[in-house]
């Protein structure tokens, strides 16, 4: 079951938010003037307009952070390894590509668009209910041609160096072995895995205006464009940016080395 957590957000936002109001505006100044004409001194608020107090500007700067400056994400697969491992915990800017208005998704700001090497956060096109992570490689009028474990953009090859084997460990154990290159996509420098016996899933596309073309950087162990397609710019969510936390169980816990690393 997918539980809708901006909607529940705005939703509980506004509800506090109208308790709060309403008693503010209304049954509060009633209560006092009942409480005078008694003699009464001390007027207790109702239970739940004092749960709306409280709770309300909570609500209202976890829902204000989350969605228009940093979303905390979890990786739950290998498919960008070696750059993020399962169990990392990473920040998402969530304004980089734009301010859009939660539960609408509606882009209210313009503020800029991705960039080949920028690794982004975005809602799956077969089923927005879903969040990916992935590489884009490919923008607005790309020729993107993936073939033989290499990428061509616009007819020029993306400079790849060997740099060695890679060596898993914890969820990551399977890719020992992998070879280990790293790519120059643009102005970013990035490391990839390629299994050299699996023959890999090629590509050959133009990218549509509003649309990017992304990728895994475990190549031949990635769902991504080359399966289902292009981003549409509406499904963009944010840009990751670091990871904060690493919690691998196969791998012992906390990986204390990967926190507060930089993505690139």
């Amino acid at each position: 079951m997918n539980f809708d957590f901006p909607a529940i957000l705005v939703a509980a936002t506004f509800v506090t938010g109208a308790i709060w109001l309403a008693d503010a505006l209304f049954l509060a100044p009633r209560r006092r003037r009942r409480a005078a004409a008694d003699g009464v001194t001390e007027v207790k608020e109702p239970a739940v307009v004092e749960y709306a107090r409280s709770f309300f500007p909570v609500i209202l700067a976890v829902l204000l952070l989350r969605s228009f400056l940093v979303e905390p994400f979890r990786i739950p697969s290998g498919s960008m390894m070696p750059t993020l491992l399962v169990g990392d915990f990473i920040l998402v800017n969530k304004f980089a590509y734009g301010i859009r208005l939660p539960v609408l998704n509606e882009k209210v700001v313009d503020i800029g668009e991705p960039k080949r090497g920028d690794v982004v956060v975005f809602r799956f096109p077969r089923d927005p209910h879903v969040d990916y992570i992935k590489r884009v490689v490919g923008v607005p009028g790309d020729h993107v041609v993936y073939r033989n474990k290499t990428l061509i953009i616009n007819d020029r090859k993306v400079a790849q160096i060997p740099v060695g084997t890679y060596i898993g460990k914890g969820s990551g154990l399977s890719m020992s072995g992998a070879s280990v290159r790293r790519e120059i996509l643009g102005d970013v420098e990035h490391e990839i895995l390629v299994v050299p016996r699996i023959k890999g899933v090629s590509a050959d596309v133009v990218v549509p205006e509003g649309h990017y073309f992304v990728m895994g950087d475990n190549r031949d162990n990635s769902n991504d464009s080359r399966y289902w397609g292009f981003v549409p710019d509406e499904n963009l969510v944010g840009k990751a940016f670091m990871i904060w936390m690493n919690w691998d169980s196969a791998a012992g816990g906390v990986a204390w080395d990967r926190i507060g690393t930089t993505i690139h």
